[in-house]
């Protein structure tokens, strides 16, 4: 019969006595309020409105109409703040794929607990490894991801460096010696990556620095290369933050600048604007620092 939001207009005028102040009042022009009065009583078929010297006053029937339209402008301010309010309350599951070593790094930190009492209809989901999961399949909703990736059709922001250096266990380098340089890994016994992660900027890197290098273990994630290092079969190339963390294990290089790369928080366009993994992601952002030393070491 008539646009609802005509009878605001209507409101305005009858609180104000003017198509000027109601104007001013809704930050529109004085035309546009005296246009959607003029298309209310058309669509209605009645006066709603007389002009006096004075300004605008409603008619017996514009009069008759005013509690109505105020139950109507009631209504519409409960249902905006009812949809706010849902916007705002961020609940159910986000699934966030990241390395293992990440994970088991942040579930021992305190960022789950602040983000529970931030947001405790929340709860997190991992999604567990060192291959990137594709967001755009479903496979998750939100990566902390690091390395050489194409982020395509992904939103993301930058949350911290992932450092690299090169680890030996106490046993094997009281055995075999420590490396001088980069370039006496040849000399050495390593730990690398299997071929199902041939573009691992480990695999790479190795390949690079100690092509005739003899790789004792070959692993499928680097938690692998962990165990394998540790075990004294050989020299790994491991993340600081993971490698650091290690009582068995010693630093013998790095940082390894050719290692160095960037971790940030990746989700898609379209979920980045859904409640839970805007919710999730905003206070990422905001906990850069907590998060740090799980990134960085």
């Amino acid at each position: 019969m008539f646009d609802w939001d005509d009878l605001k207009y209507l409101l305005a005028v009858a609180q104000h006595g003017s198509t000027l102040a109601a104007a001013r009042a809704l930050t529109v022009n004085q035309s546009t309020v005296q246009r959607r009065l003029a298309e209310l009583e058309r669509r209605i078929g009645r006066r709603i409105v007389q002009r006096h010297q004075s300004g605008y006053r409603l008619t017996e029937f514009g009069q008759s109409l005013l509690p109505a339209a105020e139950r109507v402008h009631d209504a519409v301010k409960a249902f905006e703040q009812h949809v706010n309010d849902a916007l705002r309350d961020a609940a159910g599951v986000v699934r966030v794929a990241c390395p293992e070593p990440l994970m088991y790094r942040i579930t021992r930190s305190p960022l789950l607990q602040r983000l529970a009492q931030r947001h405790p209809k929340l709860k997190v989901e991992f999604v567990m490894s060192d291959k990137y999961v594709d967001l755009t399949k479903g496979e998750a909703d939100v990566a902390l991801r690091s390395g050489d990736t194409d982020e395509g059709e992904l939103v993301g922001r930058k949350i911290g460096d992932s450092l690299w250096g090169v680890y030996g266990s106490k046993v094997y380098l009281a055995q075999r010696g420590r490396p001088a340089s980069v370039h006496e890994l040849g000399r050495h016994a390593l730990v690398g990556l299997d071929d199902t992660m041939p573009n691992h900027r480990a695999a790479v890197w190795l390949r690079e620095v100690a092509p005739q290098g003899k790789v004792v273990a070959r692993n499928n994630s680097v938690l692998g290369m962990v165990y394998a290092a540790k075990s004294g079969l050989g020299l790994a190339p491991l993340p600081i933050a993971v490698g650091d963390a290690e009582p068995e294990l010693e630093r013998v290089l790095g940082p390894i600048p050719e290692l160095t790369r960037s971790w940030r928080i990746l989700t898609l366009p379209e979920l980045r604007r859904t409640p839970r993994v805007a919710a999730f992601f905003d206070f990422i952002v905001d906990e850069i620092e907590t998060l740090r030393p799980s990134l960085s070491g």
